[in-house]
């Protein structure tokens, strides 16, 4: 069974509670109380709605089981193997290669100081922040993992400034720092702020989760402490050819990795790009206008103006109504939505809409869901939406209820889709994976 399934039944009673407060103007603040700990890594997201409700929306994260005390000393003696024959291996050009951890993340390695220490990081498009374990921080989680060493660098630059990032059931905390960022060989940012951790909570211990830090790709808007992104840094600092970036998930059952090029993109993907516009500054994030399955008119998507069966695109005024968002988030490791829509979704299936199970044999006879977002149809296939265990026989549905506004189109979607994330002119580019 997929690990991330353990916990779906606690998740529809408790992930989808919001509690509703009022910020000092009146407006309604929302907060999703996660007591139960899903899916991986991801970024807290603040978001700002049509009709000008504001919210913070935890991603949650997964947490795995522990390991008995041999195991783990094991693991970590493992990853110190591999943290010595990675101090050899070059920086690529101009792509990261990023190492697929059984469809739960996707990591890649980045440099921080003069000369470049070595971090392991989840390169997340829900997140705009880049922080990696501090010296200083004596939590187990960086204990386990590299930690940046200020004295190490040459070109290192304190600040008195703090930061705490929220996650699910977890946090971190530390300084915020100046340095060299090294992404490839070919991109540098030489003045790009990140946090050095004072404080990880033991969701980013081993084994869950064999990288360091993340590496924010959001917008300079959905920072913590007002730092300016990385990606907004490599377009300022004028280091990319082009200024976008491309990137390509493959699933673990066919062996696959991915990988992140910045300043271009495969090529050879040109052709059967679907543009679709970001709404906002703050994320990946576009419009929802619908769910559709197989060839049916019914809209899944709670609440939404119906969508054309025949086009799935949506007429300009019809857009304007049209009051869900989605965020592209290569942070998370399902697919996460409002409980109507999804419970409906598992219903049509024939799967359970609290355990997520569906009976393997009725794979065959199901039909493909169609997303539409930013009025365009972006479609799944029974397959790519169903995840089937082989080992213990059991198949799931790869979504999860997490709040009634905002979608999260993580790991099972954006490895059925190549994407290319335009900085300047706020758009992505979606076209169906080669496999």
């Amino acid at each position: 069974m997929k690990l991330a399934s353990v916990a779906i039944a606690a998740v529809f009673h408790t992930a989808v509670c919001a509690v509703v407060k009022l910020d000092s103007d009146g407006t309604p603040e929302l907060e999703f109380e996660d007591l139960t700990v899903v899916g991986q890594t991801g970024a807290k997201i603040h978001t700002t709605f049509g009709d000008g409700v504001r919210g913070d929306f935890k991603i949650p994260l997964y947490l795995k089981d522990g390991l008995d005390p041999e195991s783990k000393r094991q693991r970590r003696a493992e990853r110190s193997r591999k943290m010595k024959s990675f101090t050899e291996q070059p920086l690529s050009n101009n792509t990261a290669i990023l190492t697929n951890v059984k469809d739960y993340y996707y990591y890649g390695y980045i440099g921080v100081g003069n000369p470049p220490q070595k971090f392991s990081v989840v390169f997340d498009t829900g997140s705009s922040n880049v922080w990696v374990p501090g010296e200083a921080c004596v939590s187990d989680a960086c204990n386990e993992h590299r930690q940046f060493k200020n004295a190490g660098s040459t070109t290192f630059q304190p600040s008195p400034q703090k930061i705490q990032i929220q996650y699910g059931t977890g946090f971190i905390a530390g300084d915020v720092g100046t340095d060299t960022v090294q992404v490839s060989k070919s991109l540098v940012l030489r003045n790009q702020s990140f946090a050095m951790t004072s404080q990880e909570d033991k969701t980013f211990e081993l084994p869950r989760s064999q990288f360091d830090g993340l590496f924010g790709l959001g917008f300079t808007g959905g920072a913590e402490g007002n730092i300016r992104s990385p990606v907004d840094s490599m377009v300022q600092e004028n280091v990319l050819k082009s200024p976008l970036f491309g990137i390509k998930l493959r699933r673990d059952s066919l062996s696959g990795n991915g990988e992140i090029t910045f300043g271009s993109y495969d090529t050879s993907y040109t052709n059967n790009l679907e543009w679709i516009g970001v709404y906002g500054d703050i994320f990946w994030a576009t419009t929802m206008e619908g769910i559709l399955y197989g060839g049916e008119p019914q809209n899944y998507l709670y609440g939404a103006d119906k969508v054309s069966a025949a086009s799935g695109v949506l007429a300009v005024e019809e857009k304007a109504r049209a009051s869900r968002k989605a965020l592209l988030d290569t942070g998370s490791s399902l697919i996460y939505g409002d409980p109507f829509s999804l419970a409906a979704m598992s219903t049509r299936i024939g799967a359970n809409p609290l355990t997520g199970e569906i009976p393997c044999p009725v794979l065959a006879s199901l039909k493909p869901f169609h997303f539409v977002l930013g009025g365009k149809r972006f479609t799944m296939q029974p397959e790519e939406y169903i995840f089937h265990d082989p080992a213990t026989g059991i198949c799931e549905v790869q979504w999860m209820p997490v709040s009634d506004y905002l979608w999260i189109m993580g790991l099972p979607f954006l490895q059925t889709y190549y994407t290319v994330y335009d900085i300047k002119d706020h758009r992505i580019g979606l076209a169906r994976m080669r496999q």
